[in-house]
Order: structure tokens, then sequence, then C-alpha cells
């Protein structure tokens, strides 16, 4: 069996998972609380990292330091950056990529990291698992293999999604992902990104951001729960 740990920024998305998981036991580490217990037949540790990238980076190595986990999920909600995606549709992060990363003063692409890469990548095997699964939902959400694009701000401007969608061909912007990817690379760890759309950057998605995060965050958990 593997043991799997899932990451979320916030409360609400958290929330709906620990809905699904049984025989549950909370451990605090560092101010943080992770959640042990089972989904299915199997091992789960789940944590609110809090938003932001070095919030998911920090509690993306205390999980794997302290609860050797075989593969780490992040899920939760994300802004559209592909205009035909709609409030509810699921993006399977094939590529991440930190779209505020920019050392391209020394001649290398905005987000090129040192030693990292443009671009990350979720474990191919677990895509292909997400994928099966989410395209057997019988509803009306769709469900994009894509690019997944963090960065240290909440993007309710147009232009810079538009700045973004143009740069890094991607499909959903959000604040935590590819820092987690980031330390799974290097503490070569398998993982995924999975994201459904709460909202579509138009100047004040913010109210539309809190009017879909409990749908976006119960979509997210009802995926994980035929996965794993």
């Amino acid at each position: 069996m593997k043991k799997y740990g899932i990451i979320t920024a916030m409360k609400e998305e958290m929330q709906e998972i620990e809905k699904i998981m049984r025989e549950i036991e909370k451990q605090k580490i560092y101010e943080l609380t992770f959640i042990k217990g089972k989904i299915n037949q199997n091992d789960v540790v789940l944590v609110e990292a809090g938003v932001g990238k070095v919030n998911a980076a920090r509690t993306t190595q205390i999980l794997i330091d302290n609860f050797k986990v075989d593969i780490v999920i992040n899920v939760g909600s994300a802004g559209s950056a592909n205009d035909e995606l709609e409030i509810g549709d699921i993006v399977i992060g094939e590529k991440i990529v930190q779209h505020d990363f920019d050392i391209t003063a020394f001649g290398h692409p905005k987000g090129f990291i040192s030693n990292v890469g443009q671009f990350l990548e979720s474990d191919k095997k677990l895509i292909n698992e997400f994928e099966k699964i989410a395209l057997n939902q019988e509803d009306e959400f769709n469900i994009k293999i894509g690019t997944v694009a963090s960065g240290d701000i909440f993007c309710t401007d147009i232009k810079m999604k538009n700045k973004i969608r143009e740069k890094f061909n991607a499909d959903a912007i959000e604040m935590e992902g590819a820092a987690i990817a980031q330390v799974c690379k290097l503490d070569k760890v398998p993982f995924i990104i999975i994201r459904s759309i709460s909202d579509k950057p138009n100047g004040n998605n913010n109210v539309t951001f809190d009017k879909f995060l409990e749908k976006a965050s119960k979509r997210c958990a009802q995926i994980l729960k035929k996965v794993i």
C-alpha cells in the first residue's frame, strides 16, 4: 500500500477531504496540524499549508520528513487562465511553473529555476490514473491535462492573466503548486497537482472565488476518493 500526502492551501479545501477520511488522528508539528487516516484502504496524511509558495514549500518538506509519504498530491482551487475552462472544471497539472520567478537578466527564460528548469512535471502514472477517474465522473464539468502556473499573487487582472497564458500556455493560475512540485522533485517524491476552477480573472473574481470555493473543494475530494 502507498502512503499519500495530501496538501491543501485553505481550510475549506482541507475540510472536504477530511470528510472522506476514516480512522482519523491528528498530530501537530511546527503549528501545522497533520491529519492521519485512511481513504478507502490507503494511508493518507492531510495538511492545510496556508496560502503562498513559502507556506507550501515549508509544509511539503515537513510532510516528507516526518511521515515518509510515497506520493504527494496537491489539490485545491484555482483561477482560469484558459477561457475555455469554466467554474468547476478540473485541471490536471502535467506541467507546473512559477510564473513570477524571474532571472531573465542572466539569459534564462521566465520561470526558469537553477537546478530545476522552467517547468516541473507531475508523475505520468498519476496523471493517467486521475484522468481516467475524472473522465468517468458523470457531470457537466470538463477535464483538462495542462499547465498550472503558480505565483505569490491572487490574480484578478485580465492583462496579467493573458500574459501568463501567453508566456506559459497556462490553464490555471494559483499560489502553491509549483513550490510543492519543486520540493518533491528535489526530494525525488512523485507528485501531482490537481486544480478545480473556482474563479476567472475579471477584476472582481474574489467574489466568484468566495462563492465557488466550496464547490471546487468538493470536486477535488470526490476525485481523490475514487483514485486513492
